[in-house]
């Protein structure tokens, strides 16, 4: 490996702004059960499919009623 390495002509990552942040969050059984069983029926981790519906939220501007 060289010891100096010259990054002057270098950018930074368009992917940065994009990239996931882990959280710990507290989900009931019933949600975890629905979206597992949903990542069954699709291949698709049940995490990344609670990514894409809360996503989808607020792409919508989905607005929770009670």
């Amino acid at each position: 490996m060289k010891d100096h390495y010259d990054f002057s002509n270098g950018h930074k990552n368009p992917y940065t702004k994009k990239l996931k942040k882990q959280v710990t969050i507290k989900l009931s059984e019933e949600v975890l059960e629905y979206f597992r069983n949903m990542a069954n029926e699709t291949n698709i981790p049940y995490q990344t499919l609670i990514d894409f519906y809360l996503l989808d939220c607020v792409k919508h501007n989905r607005k929770l009623h009670f």
